[in-house]
């Protein structure tokens, strides 16, 4: 129990319902959803749709999602990979003949939007409302405005040069060229007519018509090789989210082409090793978790991909021989030196929620355009902002990463969930970027091996080993610090805060729900 002496964060509790995200709006969006009536996956996409407009650089509807659902509290997950392809006619020879690259303000960079789809299709699975009144919320607010809030303000101004490269983004999302401040009234109307569009007239209106004519003509005008068939082919699919057992619980993700399986990788490496006992927040626990971080992105990097493109090993390197091995190299007193920098080290950011209601039903859903402010491309009509999720490949031609047409990219957002006893217990996650598997092991970590409590587990200080070094927060202390110097690591504070977090436990005897949200972002956990 957090100490009431101190500032701090306590745990939200509530029967009902409950949503858990980055920030209040969307939490009360999807909080007026369930009392609506509505369910656990009508509530996430009005949250959603709304984080859409009042966070528009960390997510959009030009971005991607993920989502592991879990219906009735039953540990048989459903998983949807909702991120969309490169455009076919794309190729590394294409890329090289025009000297074109896959950087994040590169117009090559942006694969197809695949999150309106995902919306879509999990309404119509799942969901009890019309995709319309879910997007009620999100109309409003963008037609009518919002106040900006802190974190948000923040890094909307750290933003600007890289709306500045295209007049269209400029043009709607600054004023007169310059980020709004904190507590300014923002709105996006051109957003709003697009939500009311495809609300009104479904997924099709997106992907077909008028709104893909107006994203392909400013993709294209931009030297992309996107057409139309590209965006009416766009199709989420349904995938068998993949496990790790830790202490006593199954930790779920989904599969590549996203990349969770790096989370499931540590907690095997970690689990060889043994945290318990260690100092939750000392030298000799987070160079244990850096040296398995570092492990499993190196493995990442070389085998996570599209699986409809090459054969992604998941059964091996999931295998009790693999972690064996990986956790044998882990020296306690010393930093592995003949490891690969990680690649993607930059502090990207997205949004992440869960949301669980009356009967149980939970979700742990991502939605994302990469960087802020995606590729920082517009299309003009629609409002769309463009994601880069294309600079998650490689142009190393045989790499099974390597751009090519209809392919989508190794992804780095990942929803989670935790499993006990075949009963899901707990939707969570944590945003930014390549962060984001570092965040899983931390919190789920803090959790089963520390015994915090789900805010304690989320406020906790984090680490991750970006480029040759380790981004630490500043909330580790200087023994840590000169704990991990000792061991070999060079320590940075980071630029940011590493993402933010949210999960909600679920006490399937007691009938109550328990919510967390990261005090790193705007968020709150709100319940009824």
């Amino acid at each position: 129990m957090r100490d009431f002496q101190l500032p701090g964060r306590s745990t939200v509790h509530s029967v009902n319902g409950m949503c858990a995200t980055s920030q209040p709006l969307a939490a009360e969006a999807a909080i007026s959803i369930l009392r609506a009536g509505g369910n656990a996956v009508d509530a996430a996409i009005a949250a959603s749709a709304v984080l859409c407009v009042v966070e528009p650089y960390n997510t959009g509807i030009g971005g991607d999602c993920f989502v592991l659902l879990s219906k009735g509290g039953s540990g048989n997950i459903i998983g949807l990979n909702g991120s969309g392809r490169s455009p076919k006619a794309l190729s590394l020879e294409k890329l090289k003949s025009v000297n074109g690259t896959l950087g994040l303000n590169s117009v090559h960079s942006v694969t197809v939007p695949g999150a309106v789809d995902a919306w879509a299709r999990l309404i119509e699975d799942h969901g009890t409302m019309e995709l319309g009144r879910v997007f009620e919320p999100a109309i409003r607010l963008a037609e009518e405005g919002f106040a900006v809030a802190p974190r948000i303000g923040i890094e909307w101004h750290f933003l600007e040069a890289h709306l500045a490269h295209d007049a269209d983004a400029l043009a709607q999302y600054t004023i007169d060229g310059k980020a709004p401040a904190i507590g300014d009234k923002f709105r996006l109307p051109v957003l709003a007519q697009t939500l009311r569009l495809i609300g009104e007239k479904g997924r099709d209106a997106f992907y077909e018509g008028p709104l893909a004519e107006d994203m392909v003509t400013k993709l294209r005008s931009a030297g992309g090789f996107h057409t139309l068939e590209d965006f009416a082919e766009v199709k989420g699919n349904y995938v068998e989210p993949i496990r790790t057992a830790y202490r006593g619980h199954e930790i779920c993700e989904i599969p590549p082409s996203g990349q969770g399986i790096t989370a499931l990788l540590m907690l095997n490496i970690l689990s060889r090793k043994g945290l318990d006992g260690l100092d939750p927040h000392g030298a000799a626990r987070f160079h244990y978790e850096m040296e398995a971080a570092r492990l499993a992105y190196d493995m990442r990097d070389r085998y996570v991909a599209d699986p409809d493109f090459g054969e992604v090993p998941v059964d091996r390197l999931l295998s009790n021989e693999v972690a064996d091995e990986l956790a044998a190299r882990i020296d306690p007193d010393r930093r592995i030196e003949d490891i690969a920098s990680v690649r993607d080290p930059l502090n990207r950011d997205t949004i992440y929620l869960s949301v669980v209601d009356k009967d149980r039903n939970a979700v742990s859903f991502i939605n994302s355009l990469f960087f802020g402010f995606g590729s920082g491309i517009l299309a003009p009509k629609s409002g769309v902002m463009f994601q880069n999720r294309g600079s998650g490949f490689v142009m190393e031609e045989g790499h099974l990463n390597c751009v090519a047409g209809g392919k989508r990219p190794l992804h780095t957002i990942i929803p989670a969930m935790l499993v006990e006893k075949g009963r899901a217990v707990m939707p969570f996650g944590v945003m930014g970027g390549a962060y984001q598997a570092v965040g899983h092991v931390h919190v789920a970590t803090n959790m089963l091996d520390y015994g915090m409590d789900v805010q304690q587990a989320i406020d906790s200080p984090r680490a991750f080993p970006a480029g040759n070094g380790i981004d630490a927060e500043l909330g580790i202390s200087a023994e840590t610090r000169e704990g991990l110097a000792a061991r070999g690591h060079t320590l940075r504070n980071a630029f940011l805060p590493h993402g933010g977090g949210q999960a909600i436990l679920i006490d399937h005897e007691r009938g109550t729900l328990t919510g967390g949200s990261d005090p790193r972002k705007d968020g709150a956990a709100v319940g009824y």
